[in-house]
Parts: C-alpha cells; sequence; structure tokens
C-alpha cells in the first residue's frame, strides 16, 4: 500500500490490502478507524477462514468463483490460501474447472481484471495498453479465445485462461502478482451459441479473417513493444492455424513463447525422461506415435526429435521413429494437405505401401505394423486408445509409455484406469488433466499429469531473473531436462513420472536455475555465474505475505 493511499482506496487495494488483518497502529495511520471490525487477525487465521468457506462451496464452478472473488478483493490472502492447498486448489482455478469458467464467462463475470483488447479499438491500441491497471509488466499473457484447452471457440470467454494462468505465474514461480498482465484479444467468435447468447460480453462479430487478424496481431505486438519492451510475452489458446506463424514470426523480435507449442513440450518431455530411464529403453530407440498433429503435437515431435538427437543419433533417423497421425490417418509425403510443421514428420509412402492397406493408415493400423513403445495423444479424440490397441502396443514391450494428454477430462484418449487395466499395471501413465489416483492390490498409485505448470511459472522466474531478452530451443530443453531429473520414478519405478504437486515451487525454482544458466549459455542473457542467477532468482521470487509499509 502507498502512503497517499488512505481510508476506502487503502482497504480496497486489492495488491496491497490486508483487510482484518490492518495493525491497530496501521488502521490509525491509514484512517482506517471504523471501517473495520474490531478484531485484529493474522494471516494464517484468514487463510483458514477462507478454506474453510471454500469448502462449504457446493461444486468445482462454485470453489472457482469464490478463489477468484477472493483475489479480487486480497491477493495476498488468495496466493495465501492458494500456496497451503496447491494440491486441492490447482485444479480450481485452472484445469479442468477453468474450462467451465470460460464457458459459462459472461454468466459468472463480477469485475474485470486484465486488458480487453478489442478489434473495434484497433485505431487506438497506444490508449488500451496505457490503461493497463499497473505501469510495469514482467509477465503478459494472451489469448483470442479461438481454442481453449478442448472446448473450441470461446470467444471473450477465454479471459479466463491468461488470469488463471499468471495465477499459477505467481503461485508456483513466484511472479509479483503486481506485475502481471492478462489479455484478450478480442476479434470476434465464430461460436454460433456464443453470438446469440445474450450474455455474452464480447464483440458479436464473426472472426476477422487473415488478413486483418495479421495485421491487428502486428500492431498488438508493435505496441507492446513500444510501451513494454523487456516483458515477458506469452501466446496461449491460439488455433493451431495461427498458433506457429505467430510464434515464428515473433520469437527473434522479443522475448516470447507460446505455452501450448514449447510449454506443453518441454513438460511431455520431461515426464518421457523419466518414463523412459524406468522403461530402462533410452527415448533414442524407442518408436513413437502421437495421435494428434496440431501445433501442440508438432511441437511436442520436435522436442523429441531434438532429445534423440541429442542422444546421438542422427535428425533423420529421429524422424524415422516418429509416427504423427491426425484425423485424416498418419502423416505421408503423399498427402497434399499438410501444414510445414507437419510435413517434416510425414513418413514416406512407401515405407507403409507393405502394410497393404487401401485408405490412409489410421492409429490402429500404425501400432499394428511397428514396435511402438511410447503413445501420446493431443488430438481431444476422447476414448482414441482403445482397449484392442493398448492390449496390443503392451504386448510388444514390458513397459509401454502411454500419455493420453488431450484437456479436458471429458477429451482424454483414455482414462489412467483403464490404460492400468488393460496392461496389468505395466503402463508408464501421465495425462494432460487431473485423474483420481490408480488403485492396484490395495495400494493407490498417484498419476503424473502432464500440466504445462511445472515449466511456464519457471520460465517466467528464469527470464526475469536473468534479464533474457529471448527464449530459445535450447532453454526449454534445459526445463525439460530439469523436470524430468526432478522424477520421483527415477527413485521407485512405482512413484508418479512428475513430482507432486505441493513439490512444485521448490521444482520451480531448480528449473528456473537450469533456464537461466542456458539462458546465459545462449547469449540471451548478461553474463553471470551461477551463483549470481541464484541470488537473482531468489530475490525475485515473491511470497504470499503482508509487507510492513513506511
Amino acid at each position: 500500500m502507498s502512503d497517499e493511499k488512505r481510508g476506502q482506496a487503502a482497504l480496497f487495494d486489492a495488491l496491497t490490502t490486508k483487510g482484518t488483518a490492518f495493525s491497530e497502529d496501521e488502521r490509525r495511520r491509514y484512517g482506517l478507524l471504523g471501517l473495520l471490525p474490531t478484531a485484529v487477525k493474522t494471516l494464517e487465521q484468514q487463510a483458514a477462514h477462507c478454506w474453510h468457506e471454500f469448502c462449504t462451496r457446493r461444486d468445482d464452478l462454485d470453489k472457482h468463483i469464490y478463489l477468484r472473488a477472493l483475489q479480487d478483493r486480497n491477493e495476498t490472502l488468495f496466493y495465501r490460501v492458494l500456496h497451503d492447498h496447491i494440491p486441492e486448489t490447482l485444479p480450481i482455478v485452472y484445469t479442468p474447472t477453468v474450462g467451465e469458467a470460460c464457458h459459462r464467462f459472461g454468466e459468472i463475470y463480477r469485475r474485470p481484471r486484465g486488458l480487453f483488447v478489442s478489434y473495434p479499438d484497433r485505431d487506438r491500441l497506444d490508449e488500451v495498453l496505457r490503461n493497463r491497471p499497473q505501469r510495469d509488466v514482467d509477465v503478459i499473457v494472451v489469448t483470442d479465445g479461438q481454442r481453449i484447452l478442448g472446448l473450441g471457440d470461446q470467444g471473450i470467454g477465454g479471459m479466463g485462461i491468461p488470469i488463471g494462468k499468471l495465477s499459477l505465474y505467481t503461485l508456483i514461480g513466484g511472479t509479483d502478482p503486481a506485475r502481471t498482465l492478462p489479455i484478450m484479444l478480442d476479434v470476434g467468435t465464430d461460436n454460433a451459441e456464443l453470438l446469440e447468447e445474450p450474455l455474452y460480453l464480447g464483440w458479436r462479430h464473426r472472426r476477422i479473417d487473415d488478413d486483418e487478424y495479421y495485421a491487428f496481431i502486428d500492431q498488438f505486438v508493435a505496441e507492446v513493444r513500444e510501451q513494454l519492451p523487456d516483458v515477458l510475452l506469452q501466446w496461449e489458446d491460439f488455433a493451431t492455424v495461427h498458433a506457429q506463424p505467430i510464434l515464428a514470426r515473433y520469437r527473434d523480435q522479443l522475448l516470447t513463447f507460446n505455452d501450448d507449442i514449447q510449454g506443453t513440450a518441454a513438460v511431455t518431455l520431461g515426464a518421457l525422461r523419466g518414463a523412459a530411464q524406468v522403461a530402462g529403453r533410452p527415448l533414442s530407440q524407442q518408436q513413437v506415435v502421437m495421435l494428434g498433429a496440431g501445433s501442440a503435437g508438432i511441437g511436442v515431435l520436435n522436442m523429441i526429435r531434438r532429445e534423440m538427437a541429442n542422444d546421438g543419433i542422427s535428425e533423420q533417423a529421429a524422424q524415422e521413429r516418429i509416427w504423427a497421425i491426425d484425423v485424416a490417418g498418419l502423416l505421408t509425403d503423399d498427402r497434399t494437405d499438410l501444414s510445414s510443421g507437419q510435413r517434416e514428420f510425414a513418413q514416406p509412402a512407401d515405407r507403409v505401401a507393405s502394410w497393404g492397406l487401401t485408405e490412409p493408415a489410421q492409429l490402429a493400423d500404425v501400432v499394428h505394423h511397428i514396435d511402438v513403445g511410447v503413445l501420446l495423444g493431443l488430438s481431444t479424440a476422447a476414448g482414441a486408445f482403445t482397449e484392442s490397441i493398448v492390449r496390443e502396443m503392451a504386448g510388444k514391450t514390458e513397459r509401454p509409455i502411454i500419455f493420453p494428454l488431450s484437456n479436458p477430462t471429458s477429451r482424454a484418449e483414455a482414462h489412467p484406469a483403464e490404460l492400468d487395466h488393460w496392461t496389468d499395471g505395466r503402463a508408464l501413465i501421465a495425462t494432460g488433466s487431473p485423474f483420481a489416483p490408480l488403485r492396484r492390490n490395495g495400494v493407490e498409485r498417484p498419476v503424473a499429469q502432464c500440466n504445462n505448470v511445472y515449466i511456464f511459472p519457471a520460465m517466467g522466474l528464469a527470464v526475469t531473473a536473468a534479464q533474457a531478452t529471448r527464449v530459445t530451443d535450447e532453454m526449454m530443453r534445459a526445463a525439460a531436462a530439469a523436470l524430468g531429473d526432478a522424477s520421483p520414478a527415477l527413485a521407485d519405478p512405482d512413484r508418479p513420472l512428475l513430482p507432486d504437486w505441493s513439490d512444485v515451487p521448490d521444482v520451480a525454482v531448480r528449473i528456473a536455475h537450469a533456464v537461466a544458466g542456458q539462458a546465459v549459455a545462449d547469449g540471451v542473457a548478461p553474463k553471470r555465474s551461477d551463483d549470481e542467477l541464484a541470488q537473482r532468482i531468489s530475490q525475485a521470487r515473491w511470497t504470499p505475505e503482508y509487507r510492513t509499509r513506511t
């Protein structure tokens, strides 16, 4: 709380208020006498009270609404509650509950947060960005709402994603909440139901075409670079057709990355590194099948290919071990409908000619004809990993690695309990959404969730502390390696492939060290020793504690 804020202004500044924790001296100093109940509470007591309130809410969406209201009222208290209950609150603040919150954004809307950058205001973007709530910003998360989780076009409701993501930047990575900015690019929606929905809060217009769209993105990026030249700009939940071109266009111009492409790839590789070690078969010696060839799927395969090459095989040999399948079937070099990114993973058509198929090869055909050891899903095709496919795969390898990664839970390619049953408990499993623990032989075994929260908060901490100017591929691979090294399964094969949620803040610090060091090595951050980076990382971390003001 700044000294000039007194009375109501001091009490209702969510970033600095203490509510009932204002001391008697502070109440006198800041003109708060009579504005609060008599009792002076501690932060711990306030958090316990809020947790009780949280637990009385009737369902997950109601809990989400409660936490968002708490965040709007008192940010420090909000993050203290989350910090004390990470496993319980993570799926409420973010996936899967945030999906329903986006879908019902207009219905549950209470207070504005962040910036709504609307296409009709395109000639005044400088003014829009200047109206941001805080002057100094370290991290922006921006979306256009077109591909929200596995739910598709949610229009302006997609704002729930940047808000949720930035909450995790703070909770896990320690980014100061006063230095975060969620942004919604409102360029219309092609969701006909939303255009007819009376509660819809966005621009009631079909999405603008690509020429207008890319010109608008250019305007937006130019204004960000002008007003916030050092900010980390994270792109989130853009449609496949736009995600890769946007990343390619701007990644060498400013500090930016796409979490769906690069973050998903890093967390998946981190889990795969642990799984490959448990399976006793290096990733470079595995045949990898990916169901889903959108921007996220191709991003994962790019990182897997680099990891295989880093293990000592050629890039060509790595590509021969990667099989990508989209809605039309296996990507092959005789197809004319592939993007440039997809074409990199197209298998030679003559390689599958001997399979004797009259139609394009589907997932079952690929699993049948190759020695698949890794099966990944980013397709949003619920149930695509069928019992017959999984059983056939399990018959070819002792420890099949199976990751149904699609969000939300309803779009998962298979449920962990099914995979565990079909493989007699031999499968090494990670999912994209949270699932209940597996129960085998009377013992509960948590299921690893390949949630990008393992990666992006650490990236924010690393680039801020290291003063990086770019996010490189090697920085992302360093993050994946550090995450893989933290796999509990390395010490006990029966434990999950990824760390417990309660351990994630500590793991984020380790990842941040690795990423910051790689930024220096890549020449995109000032030269500093490991000790200097460690000190800066420690100093950069915000914690949910009330500050004493003078």
